[in-house]
């Protein structure tokens, strides 16, 4: 069915209006009016092909939240009217052993990503939530629990789940220190979802600015990167760091503030390090460095209800789509507390 939606034709073009496809249900399907749609950086890098992969015409989005309005005859987890989110996911091969541990976002067959990839049954290409509506497989849709807020919800899926899943599998407990590097979408999440967990939390920033900004995150303590002495008062001093900075940045001052056997977790950076790691901080003191990628769509439902008993939520903006380009700019200049969520009202009544 012809569906609105908004969507880049070229690297250059910008997110402009335009009608894409959706597909009529099949069986195990679920289809969605979408409500919200949260703004990932990863958008920004694939509407601007900053990975080399992208195919055009691309809509993006993949931090969905809608309304049921239809299901197929072998669904029976949902309903019409049901309030539902849809993640990074849309499918997967489902037998490889990735997927046999319920880890579909390592399935050997890569990922089916909500956008950028195209259909396993029919080939076309998958479009993101930046759109009227979507059709997605019943086991790739997801419950969003009473008592979150729907909009605030959607960035969960992704920047939520990608700060949850590697302390959850680190095993952080009440007993350990946790460092976060970064105060942005993904690094504001890990501080609440670590604080849940009972861990003492410190935000690492570069900013003097952001010291009152981090503690109202709920941080316990924020210690300046750029400032020596800090930076040595914090040496051998905490059990993880979760690593959110997004852009190429030096490791080596942060190794050391691990303890023995301490971990740093990588969920920001996809790029080559520069300048190089000197691994004689990572043999020398048995520290590790762990790299984590989203969730799998039992996780990615853990991690809402888990939200939902500790009341977390996203820190989120609210925009019409017609001024996504402005958004992105934006985002670019870390100008955003901190997510942007599309309301899809504005897209419906344009």
């Amino acid at each position: 069915m012809n569906t609105k939606a908004y969507g880049a034709t070229a690297p250059d073009s910008g997110v402009n209006p335009l009608t894409i496809q959706r597909r009529s249900l099949r069986d195990d399907d679920v289809a969605i009016t979408i409500d919200y749609c949260g703004v990932c950086h990863s958008d920004i890098h694939t509407v601007e092909n900053d990975w080399g992969r992208t195919s055009y015409p691309l809509v993006p989005g993949h931090e969905i939240v809608g309304t049921v309005t239809a299901v197929g005859p072998r669904v029976s987890k949902y309903k019409v009217g049901d309030t539902v989110g849809v993640g990074c996911l849309v499918d997967s091969c489902g037998s490889c052993p990735a997927c046999d541990d319920h880890q579909e976002q390592f399935c050997d067959e890569g990922i089916h990503g909500t956008y950028g990839g195209t259909d396993r049954i029919d080939g076309t290409p998958n479009q993101g939530g930046y759109s009227e509506a979507i059709v997605v497989k019943e086991a790739f849709v997801l419950s969003i629990p009473d008592g979150l807020d729907p909009a605030a919800a959607a960035p969960i899926l992704c920047a939520g789940i990608t700060t949850y899943s590697p302390l959850k599998y680190a095993g952080v407990t009440k007993a350990d220190k946790v460092g976060v590097l970064g105060m942005g979408g993904l690094g504001h999440m890990g501080v609440k979802f670590a604080k849940a967990m009972g861990a003492e939390v410190t935000i690492f920033t570069r900013s003097e600015s952001k010291v009152e900004e981090a503690l109202q995150q709920g941080a316990d303590h924020v210690i300046i990167s750029t400032d020596e002495q800090q930076m040595q008062a914090a040496t051998e001093q905490f059990d993880y760091l979760l690593d959110t900075i997004p852009v190429e940045h030096d490791f080596n001052p942060y190794l050391n503030c691990l303890k023995y056997n301490g971990t740093h977790i990588v969920v920001g950076q996809l790029t080559p390090l520069e300048p190089a790691l000197n691994t004689g901080a990572l043999v020398m003191k048995r520290r590790s460095i762990l790299g984590s990628l989203i969730g799998g769509l039992a996780e990615t439902q853990e991690v809402l209800n888990f939200c939902a008993t500790h009341n977390i939520s996203c820190d989120i903006e609210m925009l019409d789509i017609q001024h996504i380009n402005a958004a992105y700019e934006r985002m670019k200049k870390g100008d955003v507390k901190y997510r942007f969520v599309i309301d899809m009202n504005s897209l419906r009544n344009s």
